[in-house]
């Protein structure tokens, strides 16, 4: 793994995305888009969560073209344009099914060598927790040389909804999203429990639990926190072909 790259450089890159329209999201995992050469797209949403702030019926949004047969849709959106924080136009990834793998790309990259040391490998989906019936997003073996020998286990948490420069997740009541926090507190402390809030648009300076949305998620950050959690909030920049690394965010007061 080497050093940690420079801001704005891609950790993903991909064919470019189809921009589009957004005319309406429906039924929780469908999205009609009119395209630019005015042809209307039924396009699947891997979001399923209100999308509070990001759901704008009229925003420019951009779309995934990839037809297979194992597939009902064609197209998959993945970014929103959103007024940003500051003002400024902002584009914001929306697919909730890409944070993981975008994540794992940071660490092989050596985005988060200095908060987590040296990684010798990475797992996805792997069981642990009570009775182990729940999947870790990423399970992490440190290198030899890293000082801390523990097992890593890192949750990850795609973060779109803001209040002023402040990203805040969730953005609804989450009851998986509680169990989650309780089962990294069970992983202490014997492993490391790390939980990453993907901040999925670039605009945004710090990360504070969505007390407002979810009270009872905000108490259990609290406790984790003061459990021994890592919090590593990581930002990122989205563009029509690739994903840039914008830097770690810290945690608001909280």
């Amino acid at each position: 793994m080497t050093g940690c790259p420079a801001l704005g450089t891609a950790l993903l890159e991909f064919e470019p995305l189809q921009e589009g329209v957004l005319i309406k999201r429906y039924k929780r995992f469908l999205a009609d888009v009119e395209l630019a050469n005015g042809e209307t797209v039924t396009a699947h949403c891997a979001n399923t969560g209100p999308m509070t702030g990001v759901l704008i019926p009229g925003q420019r949004v951009r779309l995934r073209h990839a037809p297979s047969p194992k597939r009902k849709l064609a197209w998959t959106w993945e970014q929103a344009e959103v007024p940003g924080t500051n003002g400024e136009p902002c584009w914001v990834g929306i697919n909730t099914a890409l944070p993981n793998r975008l994540i794992k790309a940071t660490i092989e990259a050596g985005c988060l060598v200095e908060p987590l040391g040296p990684i010798a490998s990475i797992r996805a989906e792997v069981t642990y927790g009570t009775n182990r019936r729940s999947r870790i997003d990423l399970l992490l073996t440190p290198a030899d040389d890293n000082t801390d020998q523990r097992p890593i286990y890192l949750e990850v948490k795609n973060t779109t909804w803001t209040n002023g420069h402040t990203a805040l997740f969730p953005d609804t009541v989450t009851e998986r999203g509680q169990k989650h926090l309780v089962e990294l507190m069970g992983m202490l402390p014997d492993s490391r429990a790390v939980l990453v809030p993907c901040l999925s648009r670039p605009d945004v300076l710090d990360f504070a639990p969505g007390d407002r949305a979810d009270p009872r998620y905000g108490t259990l950050f609290r406790e984790a926190v003061a459990a021994g959690v890592e919090i590593l909030p990581c930002c990122f920049g989205f563009n029509a072909n690739k994903i840039s690394w914008q830097g770690r965010r810290p945690l608001a007061k909280i």
